[in-house]
């Protein structure tokens, strides 16, 4: 009896431990099974983003061409245009012998010129040759240099840590420029400046951009104008800030992105 009840127990021993070997070789084969699924699954997501990323390169390819061709026809029959009107005018003047005619002819001229360096800044904007800070900061030294060389105020330019091969983006690249613009244009009609300075820093992925002048500066009882807001919203479009700092005598408008 006692070999019976041995038999017993050795035999529900190793049923016992079929089942769980069985239990063990079955859930090693459905996770198995499980991982693979979810291997393929990552594989055809990973060939979909692949697909996406193909298509949006493909995107940004044609939308490049596309500012290449814009940029060579501006400069090929805007340029020449522009530039066919100011001989023309120029001719006009030697002719004329009005005063008033002379002073027309001369208003002539301002608008071709003026026509001439919108055109040039559109043509940098649509050059994505440009999307670096590197080619942002050379233009805005350039800007800056043309706009202040007739006047009495003296230029200082200092660029700290700034990687010149940074990319950026065109509208970036556009909106930081316009609020140069704007900046240096309320320097020189309201601070009554003898200096200017532009500032450019990076630290890591984030770069600034100061405009300091010497002037009268802001009274805090001043309200704030459309240019501050227009270069508040145009920061704040692209995730970045726009400060008027206290720090010193005049005016200092900082901006700051994250690139």
């Amino acid at each position: 009896m006692p070999d019976k009840i041995k038999l017993t127990i050795l035999l529900v021993g190793v049923i016992i431990i079929f089942i769980v070997i069985s239990l063990a070789f079955t859930t090693y084969l459905f996770n198995k099974k499980r991982l693979l699924f979810i291997q393929q699954q990552q594989l055809k997501e990973a060939e979909y983003q692949n697909q996406l990323l193909q298509k949006e390169l493909e995107k940004q390819k044609s939308i490049e061409q596309e500012r290449e061709r814009i940029s060579h026809d501006m400069h090929d029959d805007l340029g020449a245009g522009i530039s066919a009107l100011k001989l023309q005018a120029e001719f006009l003047k030697q002719k004329a012998e009005d005063d008033d005619l002379q002073n027309d002819i001369d208003e002539l001229l301002k608008t071709s010129e003026e026509m001439n360096l919108s055109m040039r800044e559109m043509l940098w904007s649509l050059n994505s040759g440009n999307d670096t800070l590197g080619s942002f900061i050379d233009y805005a030294n350039q800007y800056a240099d043309n706009f202040l060389k007739k006047t009495k105020i003296k230029l200082w330019s200092e660029s700290v840590d700034v990687l010149s091969k940074t990319p950026i983006s065109t509208e970036l690249r556009r909106n930081m420029f316009l609020c140069l613009k704007e900046a240096i244009n309320n320097a020189y009609k309201h601070s009554l400046a003898n200096t200017l300075k532009l500032s450019f820093s990076q630290v890591n992925n984030v770069f600034s951009m100061k405009i300091s002048d010497d002037g009268s500066g802001i009274p805090d009882s001043h309200p704030e104008g459309n240019g501050l807001r227009n270069m508040k919203r145009r920061m704040q479009e692209q995730n970045g800030e726009c400060h008027i700092l206290k720090d010193g005598p005049g005016t200092q408008i900082l901006f700051r992105v994250t690139i």
